[in-house]
C-alpha cells in the first residue's frame, strides 16, 4: 500500500541561501546564514529544554492537578513516546513533501500544545498537551537537522553549524534543570510550559522568511508498511523502557511492550529489505560510518544521562547538597559544554569527525571512571570537575557522531540520515537510566550502587570506543 504522488515533472529543490566564507577561510558565516542557524538552533534548544525543564516541577504539578506519585511518570512518558516514535517517519515525510513545511507545522503544533499544557485543568488535558508537544518535537527535530545539513555545505561551515547546534542541545538539558527549579519556585510549574509556548511562537514568526524549502527532487511513494512497523516498534520500545525506569522490568505491560517492540522492529527490517522506496535505506545502514556512528551516539547519550541521574542522587542523598547547590554543579557542567562546543569544530577540522568521535568516547569513559574517586564525606569538587570534563568529551562525541553519520550522504537522503541521528539521540536518552540507573538504588547502600553504575558506565563507553575505532577506521573507511 502506498500514497500516490503526482506524475508530473518534479520541481528541483529550492537552493539554500549561499554562505560564502570571507577571505576563503571557510569558517565565516554570512549575516543571513547566522539568522538561519539561530532559528534552527533555537528550535533544537527549545526541544532539549522541554526534556528537563519540567522534571523538578513534577511534585508541584502532581499536587495541583491531582496526579498520583505513580502517575507522574506519564508527564515524561507522554512526551517521550511520540517524540521518539515518529522521528523516522516525519524525517522521511519532510524529505518527500518539504522539510520547511513540516518544520513550521511542528513548531505550530508544539506551541499550541505547550499552551494547552500551561492552561491544563485536569490530568487528561495536561497529558494530551504533553503528547502533542512530543508529536510536534518529532517533526521539528529531524526536519530542523536536515535543513541545517542541506543549508550548510559539507566541510568547515557544516562542522561549525553542527558544533553550535550540539552545544545548544547539550546546554538545553542543563539550563532546563536550573531554570525549571527557579521558575517553579517563583512563578509555579505552569510557567515552564508557558516558556515553551512563547519560545515556539518567536521561532515560528522568524522561520518562514529565513528558511528555504528543501525536499528530494523526485517524489517516490511513502513506505507505509515500513512507517507503521517502525513507528509501532519505537513506541512500544520507548514505553517499555520509560516505564521500566519507574517500576522495573517485571511488569506484564513492560514485558509485552518490549516483546512487541522487538518483533515490530524485526518485521520493519524485513519490510525495508523489499521496499522500492524504503523509509530506512539498508545500504545506508551498511555504511560503516552510519552504523558505527549511530552506535557511538547511542552510547554517549545513554551513558551520560545515566551519569547525571546517579550523580544527582549522590549529591543530594549522600552528600546532602540542596537542590540549588546540586544545580550549581550541573551549571558548571553546562559552562564546560559551551567551551567544548566552541573548540569542537577546530578539533574536528584537524583530526576528522571519526577520530574525534573515538577520542571523545574514550575521554568520556576515562573521566566517568575518574568519578569513582568520590567519597561519602566530601566529593562535590571531584564530581564537579570530573563530570564537567566528561561533558566536554560528551559534547565532542555528540557533534562528531552527527557529522560522521551525515558526511557523504546525498542531500536527498539527509532526512533519512538525520532521522537516524535524532532517533538514536531519543532512544539513547530513554534507555540509559532504566538499564543502569536503577542499579543505584538496589545495592547495599546508595553510595555503593552509584559506584557500581559509574564503573559499568565507564566500561561500556570504553568498550564501544574501541569497537567504533575498529568499525570506522578499518580498510577503506578513513578520514579524507
Amino acid at each position: 500500500m502506498a500514497i500516490d504522488t503526482p506524475t508530473s515533472t518534479p520541481t528541483p529543490p529550492t537552493p539554500a541561501p549561499p554562505t560564502p566564507a570571507d577571505d576563503d577561510s571557510g569558517l565565516r558565516l554570512t549575516g543571513r546564514a547566522k539568522l538561519v542557524l539561530f532559528v534552527l538552533c533555537a528550535a533544537q534548544f527549545m526541544v532539549a529544554l522541554d526534556f528537563s525543564v519540567l522534571n523538578v516541577a513534577l511534585p508541584d504539578l502532581g499536587r495541583d492537578l491531582g496526579l498520583s506519585q505513580a502517575a507522574l511518570q506519564w508527564a515524561v512518558t507522554a512526551f517521550a513516546l511520540p517524540s521518539g516514535g515518529f522521528l523516522l517517519l516525519f524525517g522521511r515525510i519532510g524529505d518527500l513533501y518539504g522539510r520547511r513545511k513540516l518544520f513550521l507545522a511542528g513548531l505550530a503544533l508544539f506551541g499550541a500544545a505547550s499552551l494547552l499544557a500551561t492552561l491544563a485543568w485536569d490530568p487528561a488535558s495536561f497529558l494530551a498537551g504533553r503528547a502533542l508537544q512530543g508529536l510536534g518535537a518529532a517533526a521539528i527535530v529531524p526536519t530542523g537537522m536536515s535543513l541545517l545539513t542541506t543549508t550548510f555545505p559539507e566541510g568547515p561551515l557544516r562542522d561549525k553549524a553542527l558544533g553550535i547546534s550540539g552545544t545548544l542541545l547539550s546546554l538545553g538539558f542543563t539550563v532546563g534543570m536550573l531554570l525549571g527549579g527557579a521558575m517553579t519556585d517563583t512563578l509555579g510549574w505552569r510557567s515552564t510550559m508557558a516558556l515553551l509556548a512563547v519560545s515556539a511562537l518567536i521561532v515560528l514568526v522568524l522561520a518562514p522568511a529565513l528558511l528555504p524549502e528543501s525536499r528530494t527532487p523526485e517524489r517516490p511513494r511513502l513506505d507505509v508498511p515500513g512507517a507503521v512497523t517502525v513507528t509501532g516498534g519505537l513506541l512500544a520500545l520507548i514505553y517499555a523502557l520509560s516505564t521500566a525506569a519507574q517500576r522495573g522490568f517485571a511488569g506484564a505491560d513492560v514485558l509485552a511492550a518490549l516483546v512487541a517492540g522487538l518483533v515490530l522492529l524485526t518485521v520493519f527490517a524485513v519490510v525495508e529489505s523489499r521496499a522500492a522506496a524504503p523509509l530506512v535505506s539498508l545500504p545506508m545502514l551498511r555504511r560503516r560510518t552510519v552504523a558505527w556512528g549511530n552506535v557511538g551516539g547511542l552510547v554517549t547519550f545513554s551513558m551520560m544521562s545515566t551519569v547525571v541521574f546517579v550523580l544527582t542522587l549522590y549529591l543530594q542523598e549522600t552528600l546532602g547538597l540542596s537542590s540549588f547547590r546540586t544545580g550549581v554543579v550541573f551549571g558548571v557542567q553546562g559552562i564546560a559544554s559551551v567551551v567544548a562546543g566552541s573548540y569542537a569544530p577546530k578539533v574536528i577540522g584537524r583530526f576528522g569527525p571519526r577520530r574525534t568521535l573515538i577520542g571523545s568516547l574514550a575521554g568520556q569513559g576515562l573521566l566517568t571512571a575518574a568519578l569513582l574517586a568520590i567519597g561519602t564525606g566530601s566529593g562535590a569538587l571531584v564530581a564537579t570537575v570530573a563530570v564537567s570534563l566528561a561533558s566536554m568529551c560528551h559534547l565532542g562525541a555528540i557533534i562528531s557522531y552527527g557529522l560522521t553519520v551525515t558526511s557523504g550522504v546525498p542531500d536527498d537522503e539527509q532526512g533519512l540520515a538525520t532521522g537516524l541521528v535524532t532517533t538514536t539521540q531519543q532512544v539513547g536518552l530513554t534507555i540509559g537510566i532504566p538499564l543502569l540507573g536503577v542499579l543505584a538504588t538496589t545495592g547495599t547502600s546508595l553510595f555503593s550502587g552509584v559506584r557500581t553504575v559509574l564503573a559499568l558506565d565507564a566500561v561500556i563507553v570504553l568498550a564501544v570506543a574501541a569497537l567504533v575505532a575498529l568499525g570506522v577506521l578499518s580498510r577503506e573507511v578513513v578520514d579524507g
